[in-house]
């Protein structure tokens, strides 16, 4: 019988393949039933039997790991756990704050930030664009971030920037 002459071995190759007793003895009882399904494969020699098995053995273990790749393990949103990606509103009204918040800055500092960082120039580049000092560039760049900062740290007004009147 081919769990007398091959069972310790089937079992001991399984659970070396998936580290798991239970899932390992399932995978032997799935081939003893493909190997009683295909009699006619499963009838040879000793080592041809063993071999044939151990490549049943080896199929089912890829099957199964294959299958649990297929789709992600799903987590159940708690209080506790936090969303994987960010709702798509909470960028829609970051940047509506940051351009409203842009737009309560002078128009010196507003077009050097808007050189600077959306349009991607250096320092030098903005100061010819902008006919002023480096020195100059730099300062308003320090002075209009830091009214941003100071702007959006605050939720009240950083809230009032939406209404139409700011």
């Amino acid at each position: 019988m081919l769990t007398d002459e091959h069972g310790r071995a089937m079992l001991a190759f399984s659970a070396r393949l998936t580290g798991d007793p239970s899932a390992a003895e399932d995978i032997v009882q799935e081939t003893l039933v493909r190997a009683w399904r295909h009699r006619d494969k499963a009838v040879g020699g000793q080592s041809d039997v063993r071999a044939w098995l151990f490549t049943v053995i080896r199929n089912l273990v890829i099957d199964r790991a294959r299958a649990r790749n297929v789709r992600p393990i799903e987590v159940v949103e708690t209080v506790m756990t936090h969303p994987v990606q960010r709702d798509h509103a909470d960028r829609v009204v970051d940047s509506m704050l940051v351009f409203q918040a842009l737009n309560t800055l002078s128009p010196e500092h507003r077009a050097v930030l808007e050189d600077v960082y959306i349009h991607g120039n250096t320092v030098r580049e903005t100061a010819e664009n902008l006919g002023i000092s480096p020195g100059t560039v730099k300062s308003r760049t320090y002075y209009a971030l830091r009214s941003l900062h100071a702007l959006l740290r605050e939720p009240d007004r950083a809230a009032d920037c939406l209404a139409p009147a700011c």
